[in-house]
């Protein structure tokens, strides 16, 4: 039996912290990746791993040594890092003849890979190279893919799937204008696949609203789709599969229409208006006259004359 598939029973409370936080939970902590070198990475595909680590940061685990291992060939390498490092996505790196200045990035389910891109770099913008202010540490990026093939072809679908999960940072409860500063635009034409990097800028405008202006700030890549290892059918839908816990309860006599508003119905007894209480107010008291066509048609008694 392997080391790390052992129940480990933990010794002291900083162990049994670091174990509960492994636990499968009802709302996942934010996915870290691990970026790793190949035996034979070249400083082209190391600078790209340090640039996208310092975009990544800090949810990201960059190996500095180089790990002789083919992931299409043989992942037990990538399963094992990935279940000692707790990590769910990974980016390896590597160069040969064959294949030069190869990246695959790719995702795991349950501690296996589930789906793998091999990306080729033809060309590479590095964070130095662009003099230019950057963003702070952990900023949350804006998304953007433009392009048919990333929603006509399966292979750019998946892909674009998991850039969203590589790149997506931690989700928040609410958004500041402020904290909106920091934009990745991946675009699928001709065969290749361009990522930019960007920085917004808020500047005056005479109103409310502000004007944006994007100001280039690395990295920026140029990539080849080379080799695809995709996740079947019943496995990717087994993956994407939430707890009962997790679903919504229907409710009942609750709709909603095309503009999202919520109409509910109400179930209740015939009511009888004549009896309904009201306010009692001088005003809507009854008159003698009222109260004697109500009793039948009595006249009232006058009363005695002084």
């Amino acid at each position: 039996m392997d080391a790390l598939d052992r129940v480990v029973k933990p010794k002291t409370k900083r162990a049994k912290r670091f174990l509960e936080k492994r636990e499968p939970k009802l709302n996942e902590n934010t996915k870290n990746a691990m970026l790793i070198r190949g035996g034979n990475a070249n400083l082209t595909v190391t600078e790209i791993l340090k640039d996208i680590y310092a975009v990544k940061k800090p949810f990201a685990v960059l190996y500095k040594r180089k790990n002789i291992t083919r992931p299409f060939e043989d992942q037990t390498s990538l399963e094992f890092f990935s279940k000692k490092s707790d990590c769910s996505l990974f980016l390896f790196g590597s160069h040969n003849k064959k294949r030069p200045n190869n990246l695959i990035i790719g995702r795991m389910f349950d501690y296996h890979v589930l789906d793998m891109i091999e990306l080729g770099i033809e060309k590479f913008v590095s964070l130095k190279d662009v003099k230019n202010s950057k963003c702070p540490e952990g900023t949350k990026p804006m998304l953007i893919f433009a392009g048919d093939m990333f929603d006509v072809n399966e292979e750019y679908r998946r892909l674009k799937s998991l850039l969203i999960d590589f790149f997506r940072g931690p989700t928040v409860p609410s958004i500041r204008l402020a904290g909106l500063e920091y934009v990745l635009h991946f675009t699928a034409v001709d065969g290749k696949i361009y990522m930019r990097s960007y920085k917004v800028l808020l500047k005056k405008s005479g109103c409310k609203i502000p004007r944006i202006e994007l100001e280039e700030m690395g990295p920026s890549l140029d990539l080849v789709m080379r080799r695809t290892h995709l996740a079947s059918d019943d496995l990717y839908k087994l993956s994407l599969k939430q707890p009962k816990a997790l679903k919504p309860k229907k409710k009942k006599n609750i709709s909603h229409d095309v503009f999202g508003t919520t109409y509910g119905r109400i179930h209740m007894q015939k009511q009888d208006l004549s009896k309904l209480q009201t306010r009692k107010m001088k005003g809507l008291k009854k008159r003698p006259a009222e109260k004697s066509a109500e009793d039948g048609g009595a006249t009232p008694k006058k009363s005695k004359s002084a």
